[in-house]
């Protein structure tokens, strides 16, 4: 036993380089493959999510918009109405009510949406 050592020589995880590579490994936490442990890969992966982000924020808007206008449509056709037939009256009306609150309206409160409709066709009515 003289001549051997027992002592075992365990793995060290290498550090970080720097604060930045530590905050870029936090950040693409939950990405797949080498993306959440390599840099290289992680800042790469981080700007394309960021690009992504930009993008969606503005799909979002256009997303939300046509989902009032489909609601909108399908509760002005109960009232035997088209959507774009609706809007055009709704502008000479002079009522002040965007899509999402009309929207909205059709959905939880068919009764006030029902009143909005009569009172938008009585004074387009009265315009023309």
């Amino acid at each position: 036993m003289l001549g051997t050592s027992s002592v075992t020589t365990q793995h060290q995880a290498r550090g970080f380089a720097s604060k930045k590579h530590k905050r870029v490994i936090k950040l693409s936490k939950g990405f797949r493959g080498r993306a959440n442990r390599c840099f290289r890969v992680a800042i790469r992966r981080l700007e394309k999510s960021w690009q992504y982000a930009y993008r969606d924020r503005k799909v979002k808007k256009r997303e939300f918009r046509k989902l009032w206008i489909q609601r909108l449509n399908a509760g002005v056709r109960q009232q035997g109405l088209s959507y774009s037939r609706f809007i055009q009256m709704e502008g000479k009306s002079g009522v002040k009510l965007d899509r999402k609150i009309l929207s909205g309206l059709a959905m939880y409160e068919p009764f006030s949406f029902k009143a909005v409709v009569d009172v938008v066709k009585k004074m387009s009515a009265e315009g023309n």
